[in-house]
């Protein structure tokens, strides 16, 4: 007598199908890294996607691998965290034991190695089950995080926002992580009328959320 598959069970064949594009590049980088640093990498995502830590810091993560001889760009390891976040967050979903999620990413295109396999079936293992069962796992959606918010006020010199010189404008400089955890730094100028009604929107936003 045939089982009937649930619609979970019909869903787990094309569980990677939909790989992010540059994950193929993404497993020659994977290869550079060792076992020990690429679990420790594993495990700050696990984390991250655990809502424990803000972002997993990668600039901090890629000055430790350069000190112990790896050759590796930011953005490279950018990439790595966007594939194996991708990896964790879609066997969370459709909670995959950690046999499951290697058969998978045996299979899958893009070709892991075998070593970086074995790292990711040993922390999802570990750690896994806690991300399954939480119930914002089930429900992961793509969005950055704040991390720091900082201003200044300063006098213009030359600005596009600003009609003459001497006139005052605040610089708004911002961290934000991105749904992978990546933390990027952005910068933008504003004029004070500007910065009160940005002001303002943040002061309306505090008094709506403390009635939550």
């Amino acid at each position: 007598m045939m089982r009937k598959q649930s619609g979970k069970e019909r869903d787990k064949p094309a569980l990677f199908a939909q790989l992010p594009k540059n994950f193929g590049n993404t497993t020659d980088i994977i290869k550079t890294i060792p076992q020990d640093l690429f679990a420790e990498l594993c495990e700050q995502i696990i984390r991250y996607l655990q809502c424990q830590i803000p972002a997993v810091n990668t600039i901090e993560l890629c000055q430790r691998f350069q000190a112990a001889g790896i050759n590796i760009a930011a953005s490279d390891l950018a990439k790595v965290v966007n594939a194996i976040s991708f990896v964790f967050s879609t066997a969370a979903k459709c909670e995959l034991s950690s046999e499951e999620l290697s058969t998978k990413l045996s299979s899958a295109a893009g070709g892991l190695p075998k070593q970086a396999i074995q790292v990711i079936r040993h922390v999802w293992n570990e750690q896994g089950r806690s991300l399954t069962a939480a119930e914002d796992a089930k429900h992961m959606v793509a969005v950055g995080q704040l991390i720091d918010f900082q201003w200044k006020l300063g006098m213009a010199v030359s600005s596009d926002n600003c009609k003459s010189l001497k006139s005052p404008y605040v610089t708004i400089a911002m961290k934000v992580a991105d749904a992978s955890g990546h933390i990027t730094s952005k910068t933008f100028e504003m004029t004070v009328s500007q910065f009160q009604n940005f002001y303002s929107q943040f002061k309306e936003m505090a008094s709506i959320l403390e009635t939550v």
